[in-house]
């Protein structure tokens, strides 16, 4: 008799444990679970340690209230007849508020969400062309978001952010795109190049310009200062020799042997012509006294 009692009790006690670790239950932090029963839903369950009713109450499953990330690649054509491919990110969460509209309205959100992805892609790239698609990637991944964010809403979601990581052309594209940007920056150093030779070259010149510049001056200053001492010493030497005469006097007897050894070198020349000159006294006195005052002319002016 006390064994069936005591075999009793220990049923009992074992009833009553298995009730026990039944009735309650665990939910991890940043996330809830969901409690039905007979297959209707009951309440949502807290991070933490809960209690159901034993045989009637069932966690049907448990909601991540986490950020979520989805990876898309899309593929389209752009404006201009390129196909591009576009990788895109969704980060996404359940609304906390709104786990069971999360839970039970679709059946597999991250397809649907995929598809909303792509019902905006298409709507809004196959307008850019490729150039424009490259400059608004900020906002294509803004147009998604916006999308996103009002149809996702109503399922429980919310979208947090959208990126557009990158825009692949085609191979054959992207090939191109280089070959013409080679050649820009190409243009660019050529053009740099002839900048560089040319203000090479003109200031070679300039200073080429310069050194004659200066040689010529050399040259002349060294032929008048000789010229002038060439002068001043056959004055000196003709007033020693006849007193009295004065300096002019005997410019004019240089100016007229000059005049005269030119117009011998004239004459004995192959290749002149007939030439008729004024040849009295009276000339060569006003060729030598135009020439005198030439020279003053030209000494005031250089003073």
């Amino acid at each position: 008799m006390e064994t069936l009692y005591l075999i009793a009790l220990l049923v009992v006690a074992i009833l009553l444990l298995f009730l026990f670790f039944g009735s309650i239950f665990t939910v991890n932090t940043a996330e809830v679970a969901v409690i039905t029963r007979f297959g209707k839903f009951l309440r949502i369950a807290e991070p933490g340690l809960n209690w159901k009713s034993p045989f009637f109450d069932v966690v049907a499953g448990v909601v991540s209230l986490r950020v979520n990330q989805i990876t898309l690649t899309m593929e389209t054509k752009t404006k201009d007849n390129v196909f591009v491919t576009i990788p895109i990110s969704v980060q996404n969460r359940v609304r906390p508020e709104k786990v069971y509209d999360a839970f039970y309205r679709l059946s597999d959100p991250m397809a649907q969400i995929k598809s909303y992805v792509e019902q905006v892609i298409l709507g809004h790239v196959p307008g850019m062309t490729l150039d424009e698609v490259f400059a608004s990637q900020s906002s294509i991944a803004a147009a998604v978001k916006q999308e996103l964010d009002a149809d996702m809403a109503t399922f429980g979601y919310e979208i947090v952010n959208v990126l557009v990581t990158d825009i692949v052309p085609d191979q054959k594209v992207k090939s191109a795109m280089n070959d013409i940007n080679a050649a820009q920056r190409e243009q660019v150093a050529a053009s740099a190049r002839g900048e560089a030779d040319k203000i090479l070259v003109v200031k070679k010149a300039e200073a080429e310009a310069e050194s004659k510049a200066l040689q010529g001056q050399g040259i002349a200053n060294q032929r008048k200062a000789a010229i002038i001492e060439g002068l001043q010493a056959s004055i000196e030497q003709f007033q020693k020799v006849v007193e009295g005469a004065s300096a002019k006097e005997i410019m004019q007897l240089v100016l007229v042997t000059q005049y005269f050894d030119t117009l011998k070198s004239i004459g004995e020349s192959d290749k002149t012509n007939t030439l008729f000159l004024a040849h009295s006294p009276a000339a060569v006195r006003e060729v030598s006294d135009q020439i005198l005052n030439s020279m003053l002319v030209a000494e005031k002016a250089n003073g």
